[in-house]
């Protein structure tokens, strides 16, 4: 968040959350109707009036969700006082990359000095730290791996399961390299084939959408003498901020007797997710974007033991990055044969400090409150959203906005006033650029190509990021300044 207007007094003058700053009886009447509207606690409830309104209500939605950020001021200042970014830059990039916290940074650089002062080693499978970290995240210890970053993840998941030739993963055409490439080295390696999806984008989709797409595609392969073996999908995607539904896909999942493959990069520190409950066999998530660690750390989930979420057999995996080789049969019961989580983690003398920082972020988000964290993105990528429909029609939108279960803090759309300039690399990169440069916010975006169905070449639609720095007033001066840019160009 820039410095452009006063705030309010921070509740902390270190910047850190208070105890009870989770406790929902503290915030506004207002706060707890949105989180209400968002599905805050039993999930899945419709937006209800602000999703239905069209183009004519478009400004009362966007005005609604204002008046929602702006509630408890003080508490997000506090928050945003937390890190250490630069005043004249406005960083809308944490899909690319976070910022570590003031005491992030303090934990690593004190655990670095005792390591080099002790010339200590880091031969461990980081068992104390894991066990802090894992409730937040809704499994056991034994079943989350700290690795080194989203794609670090998606090779161990990928490349551990015991394939056969002719084993099919249906998947979609919308997949960040860090699984598509071990997806192709078990192509060319164990003779696997891959099915790809066509992802729809833009606002008319649902979650049924999805489920459909997965469950038509895998049957029709069935019925034409395919081994469907595996489902990998992203959620949400980093081309365009779509959130695929975690556990309607599961039902896809567990209908078919499939293995379960989440390219997560973007939900530790987004969203408040309860593994355990979802039930997928791997969950690759990444420690240095929304979740503000140090960059080389990730979150790996592996399911580890039979729950009512997923009562399939766990699938065969072996460990392919590793210092630590059980050689044992996994569980068919809800008690865990042997600590997978530390097969992943251990390997060879690992950096601690780093792993010592991030289980400090999560702490921090274990303190504020995930869920309140994750209502709070979503609140502001949903105004961005509204914001941008205002301006240049829902039809610019690649991200859904009115599907509760396809949201993220992820927004893609189409800037151009001429629409068909966004297939235009140069251009949209010059968009990118010309918002760092030529506005005094500085605002650092991105964009991502991806393939449009009906379209004659793929779309460079720009990308930002909302989070804990942001507020209101930023995205209204993104806004205003992407706007006058797309009028400019």
């Amino acid at each position: 968040m820039k410095d452009n207007t006063s705030l309010m007094a921070a509740p902390s003058a270190a910047g850190m959350p208070l105890d009870g700053w989770d406790d929902s009886r503290r915030w506004t009447s207002k706060r707890r109707d949105f989180l209400r509207i968002l599905g805050y606690g039993a999930g899945a409830a419709a937006l209800g009036p602000l999703a239905a309104c069209g183009s004519s209500g478009a400004a009362t939605a966007s005005e609604a969700l204002r008046e929602q950020l702006m509630k408890d001021e003080a508490f997000w200042t506090g928050v945003q006082n937390m890190f250490t970014l630069k005043p004249e830059k406005t960083y809308m990039n944490i899909g690319t990359a976070g910022s570590m916290p003031k005491l992030v940074l303090d934990v690593f650089d004190t655990e670095n000095r005792k390591k080099a002062a002790d010339s200590g080693n880091g031969y461990s499978n980081l068992l104390d730290l894991r066990k802090q970290v894992a409730p937040g995240f809704g499994v056991d210890p034994d079943e989350l791996a700290l690795s080194a970053n989203t794609s670090s993840g998606m090779c161990h998941a990928i490349l551990g399961i015991d394939w056969k030739a002719g084993d099919v993963v249906v998947t979609t055409n919308h997949e960040h390299g860090g699984g598509d490439t071990p997806l192709k080295i078990a192509q060319d390696r164990y003779g696997i084939e891959v099915s790809r999806i066509a992802l729809p984008v833009g606002n008319k989709q649902t979650a049924a959408t999805y489920v459909n797409l997965f469950d038509e595609r895998i049957r029709a392969l069935k019925t034409a003498g395919k081994r469907v073996r595996a489902m990998m999908w992203s959620s949400p995607t980093y081309k365009t901020g779509t959130m695929l539904p975690i556990a309607d896909l599961m039902e896809v999942v567990k209908t078919h007797g499939l293995i379960s493959i989440v390219d997560g990069a973007h939900l530790p520190g987004m969203m408040a997710y309860n593994y355990g409950e979802l039930g997928m066999d791997f969950m690759s998530g990444a420690g240095h974007k929304w979740q503000c660690g140090p960059g080389s750390t990730g979150i790996l989930i592996v399911r580890n033991k039979i729950r009512a979420s997923n009562p399939l057999p766990l699938p065969k995996w072996y460990p392919v990055h590793t210092s630590a080789y059980p050689a044992l049969e996994r569980t068919t019961t809800s008690k865990e044969t042997y600590d997978v989580a530390a097969s992943v983690t251990s390997c060879g003398s690992v950096h601690t400090p780093m792993f010592q920082a991030l289980v400090q972020a999560c702490a921090q988000w274990d303190s504020i409150g995930r869920k309140k964290i994750e209502t709070y993105d979503l609140t502001l990528a949903s105004y961005l959203k509204e914001k941008i429909t205002e301006r240049w029609g829902v039809d610019a939108l690649y991200s859904p906005k009115d599907d509760p279960k396809l949201l993220s803090a992820l927004t893609s759309f189409n800037p151009f006033q001429n629409k068909d300039d966004v297939m235009n690399a140069q251009k949209s990169s010059t968009f990118v650029a010309r918002m760092l440069s030529d506005y005094p916010q500085g605002f650092v975006i991105r964009n991502a190509n991806f393939s449009v169905i009906g379209a004659a070449a793929d779309h460079y639609g720009v990308r930002v990021s909302t989070h804990l720095w942001h507020d209101a007033r930023d995205v209204d001066l993104l806004v205003d300044a992407m706007w006058d840019l797309s009028r400019k160009m």
